[in-house]
C-alpha cells in the first residue's frame, strides 16, 4: 500500500469532486459546459482550522476532513458539515487514506 501525506490526499479528494461535477454536467442535455466545471473548480477552495480542514465550493461548505488523530475520528476522516463552521460528528463518511465515495454536492450520507 502506498502512503501519501496528507495535503496530496487532500488534494487527491478535491480533484475527484471536480471530477463528480464534471461527471454529472456530461449527463445534461447539452453535454458538459467547461466554462461552469471551471468556475466550480476555482471556488472549490480549503480552509485550515484547528482540529479540521473544512473544503468550501462558492459559498457552502462541502465537509470538513480531520489533521490530526483524535479520541472519535482519525486522521484524514472526511466528516458531512453540520453548519457552516461545525463538522457532524456521528461518523466518518470515509478518509482520504483508506477509500471514500463523495459527490460534489459533498459527502455521501451514511
Amino acid at each position: 500500500m502506498i502512503m501519501t501525506d496528507f495535503n496530496t490526499a487532500v488534494k487527491d479528494l478535491m480533484n475527484n469532486i471536480v471530477t463528480d461535477y464534471r461527471d454529472w454536467q456530461g449527463r445534461t442535455e447539452y453535454g458538459p459546459m467547461q466554462e461552469m466545471i471551471d468556475a466550480f473548480e476555482e471556488t472549490l477552495t480549503t480552509n485550515a482550522g484547528r482540529k479540521y480542514l473544512k473544503i468550501v465550493a462558492d459559498r457552502s461548505v462541502w465537509g470538513f476532513v480531520v489533521k490530526e488523530d483524535g479520541p472519535k475520528f482519525k486522521k484524514g476522516d472526511i466528516l458531512l458539515a453540520a453548519s457552516f463552521n461545525s463538522p457532524a460528528l456521528n461518523k466518518a463518511r470515509g478518509n482520504i487514506f483508506e477509500g471514500y465515495e463523495v459527490k460534489w454536492t459533498g459527502p455521501c450520507y451514511l
